[in-house]
C-alpha cells in the first residue's frame, strides 16, 4: 500500500522544476521477510529511503498484567512464550529474581543443569536465524543444514522437557525432575555432531560472494547508537560494545566458565554491518557448543544429590523489588519484580531484547536502498512476540 508526497525538485536549468512526489510503502505487517507480524512504514525517494517508522503492537497480549493475577509457580508458563525461540532462558529470569527474594539457595546440580539448558537453547535460537537469515537473501539452501542440526539439540531438550519450544522445566527452587538416566551421554553426542558437520553450514555463508555483497557495509550501526538505543547482544557486539552479562554480571554457573581459562568467551565485531552480525552470531554458537560440553563435564563429576528445594504449599516472596537481567540469546532480558508479600506479583515489567534491536531500524534504514532493506530487517535478529509481549 503506498501514497504519494508531492515534492518539488530543483533541476538547475533556468527557473525550470521538476515535480516529483515521496512514495510511502507499508511493508507488512503480513510480509514473509518481517518474522511475524511487524509493520515498517517507509518512505521512498525514488530507491532511497527517506524515513522508516516501525509499527508494532499487533501480537500484543498484555503479559505483564497476566503475570499480576497468577502465583509464582505458573508465572513461567507465560513468560517464557515472548521469545519463542529463547523459551528456557526466558523462564530463567523469572525463576532466578523470585530465588533472590526468597533469599533461596541452589543445589549445585540444578545450577549446572541450568546453565547447560541455557546453552542448548541458545545454539538453538542462533541455528534457527542463521538459517532464516540467508533464506530472505534468496538462498534456500543454508535453511536445511541449519534445521538438521537444530534437530540434534531438539531432540535432547524434548526428552528432558517434553517441549519443544515451551520447555516448562525450571521451577522456583531448580528443576522440574533429575535428568534422565544417559541423558548426559545423549547430549555429548548430539554436540559432537553438530560440532562436526558445522563446517558443511558455514561453508554456505562464510566467503559466500553473494551473501558478502548483500550484506557487507549494509546497514552500518555505530557504537553509540547501539548503546543509545539500548541495542544489546550480538548486534551490539557486531559493533564493538563488549557486553556479555554471562562474563560482567554472571549468574548460574557462569563466573567460573567465564573465568581466565574458561571456554567462556564474547564475540565481539568492529565493522557493525549487516555481514558483522551475522558472524557474530556463527562464532557465538560455536562458543554455546564450548559451554555446554564444559557444563556436562562438570555434571558427571558431581555427586547425586536434589534438583530442586521443596517448596512450601503457597509460596509467598517477601515485600520488595528487584531487577534481575539475564543473556537472552538476543540480548538483556529483564524482569523487574515488584512484591507486596503475596502469593503473585503485585507488579511483573519485561524488558525485553528484541524491543530496543527493532527500534533502532529507525536511524539505521533511513539512506538505504529499498533492495537492502530485507538484508538489513533480517540481521537485527529479532522475535516479533518479544517486542509487543
Amino acid at each position: 500500500m503506498a501514497s504519494p508526497t508531492a515534492r518539488t525538485l530543483d533541476v538547475g536549468v533556468g527557473d525550470a522544476s521538476l515535480a516529483s512526489a515521496d512514495m510511502v510503502l507499508n511493508i507488512g505487517p503480513q510480509h514473509p521477510a518481517t518474522h511475524g507480524v511487524l509493520r515498517l512504514r517507509v518512505a521512498l525517494d525514488g530507491e532511497r529511503i527517506i524515513s522508516a517508522e516501525p509499527v508494532v503492537g499487533y501480537m500484543h497480549r498484555g503479559a505483564e498484567k497476566l503475570f499480576e493475577v497468577r502465583d509464582y509457580r505458573q508465572i513461567t508458563v507465560l513468560a517464557n512464550r515472548h521469545d519463542w525461540l529463547s523459551a528456557f532462558a526466558n523462564e530463567l529470569g523469572v525463576v532466578l529474581g523470585v530465588e533472590r527474594m526468597l533469599g533461596m539457595e541452589l543445589p549445585e546440580r540444578a545450577v549446572w543443569a541450568r546453565t547447560l539448558l541455557a546453552e542448548l537453547n541458545r545454539v538453538l535460537n542462533h541455528l534457527m536465524f542463521l538459517g532464516s537469515y540467508p533464506l530472505e537473501l534468496g538462498a534456500m539452501t543454508p535453511i536445511f543444514y541449519s534445521f538438521r542440526e537444530r534437530e540434534e539439540i531438539q531432540s535432547v531438550m524434548e526428552e528432558i522437557s517434553g517441549g519443544r519450544m515451551h520447555f516448562m522445566f525450571n521451577r522456583v527452587g531448580g528443576l522440574y525432575q533429575d535428568l534422565p538416566a544417559g541423558w548426559l551421554d545423549r547430549v555429548s553426542a548430539a554436540v559432537a555432531a553438530v560440532r562436526k558437520r558445522m563446517p558443511q553450514l558455514e561453508s554456505l555463508l562464510v566467503g559466500n560472494e553473494i551473501l558478502q555483497a548483500r550484506t557487507k557495509g549494509v546497514g552500518v550501526l555505530p557504537p553509540s547508537l547501539a548503546e543509545s538505543y539500548g541495542v544489546s547482544g550480538p548486534i551490539a557486539r557486531a559493533s564493538g560494545v563488549d557486553l556479555d552479562l554471562r562474563r560482567d554480571a554472571p549468574y548460574l554457573a557462569y563466573g567460573e566458565l567465564f573465568a581466565e581459562g574458561g571456554p567462556g568467551r564474547v564475540v565481539t565485531r568492529t565493522a557493525g554491518d549487516s555481514l558483522a552480525r551475522l558472524e557474530v552470531l556463527l562464532e557465538q554458537t560455536h562458543v554455546g557448543l564450548d559451554l555446554a560440553d564444559a557444563c556436562v563435564e562438570r555434571l558427571r563429576s558431581l555427586p547425586q544429590g536434589p534438583i530442586n528445594q521443596r517448596l512450601p504449599k503457597v509460596l509467598k516472596v517477601p515485600e520488595g523489588e528487584l531487577y534481575t537481567a539475564t543473556e537472552n540469546p538476543l540480548g538483556l532480558n529483564g524482569y523487574y519484580l515488584v512484591s507486596r508479600g503475596e502469593k503473585t506479583p503485585w507488579r511483573l515489567k519485561l524488558r525485553s531484547a528484541s524491543f530496543g534491536n527493532v527500534q533502532v531500524l529507525s536511524e539505521l534504514l533511513p539512506g538505504c536502498l529499498v533492495a537492502d532493506l530485507v538484508a538489513v530487517l533480517g540481521s537485527m535478529f529479532f522475535v516479533v512476540g518479544d517486542i509487543d509481549k
